[in-house]
């Protein structure tokens, strides 16, 4: 299956610009943990990087450093990691684990951005594919005890 298929449309982002503080405000009204972070390339949003709730614990508060010194650009992820929205969910996920990250951008034909997909949304696919998976074997067995009755 596509990760396009699975993956959330709806994205949250911020510019280079955007501040810390507005960064913060944007992940609690919106609750979510990260921003994508893009770029205007020929009126087209283009994903550059993503900035998380932690990477503004980390680098800017548990440094003792003042929010308004620093901007999204600052402390983005240097080089963002994508998946385009063709690639399967067992790719994305070695992909995931691969580079230990939670979060990936999905990116259309264009390079533009389609939409996110997290570790919880995949857990959340692969948990109801298991649960389907565990109902295969008592099914089969009343199968067995109906035709064979």
């Amino acid at each position: 299956m596509p990760i396009g298929e699975l993956c959330n449309r709806v994205v949250v982002f911020a510019t280079r610009k955007t501040s810390i503080t507005e960064a913060a405000q944007l992940m609690r009204q919106y609750h979510v943990g990260d921003l994508v972070v893009m770029d205007l390339v020929k009126d087209k949003r283009v994903p550059v990087g993503i900035v998380t709730d932690r990477d503004i614990v980390v680098e800017i508060i548990g440094a003792s450093l003042s929010v308004d010194d620093f901007t999204v650009g600052d402390i983005m992820s240097p080089q963002l990691i994508s998946v385009p929205e063709t690639e399967g969910v067992i790719a994305t996920i070695q992909l995931m684990r691969a580079n230990g990250i939670r979060r990936i951008p999905v990116i259309n034909e264009e390079g533009g951005l389609a939409g996110i997909i997290s570790v919880d949304d995949l857990l959340d696919l692969l948990a109801e594919e298991l649960t389907a998976l565990a109902k295969v074997s008592p099914r089969g067995q009343a199968r067995e005890t109906r035709i064979r009755s």
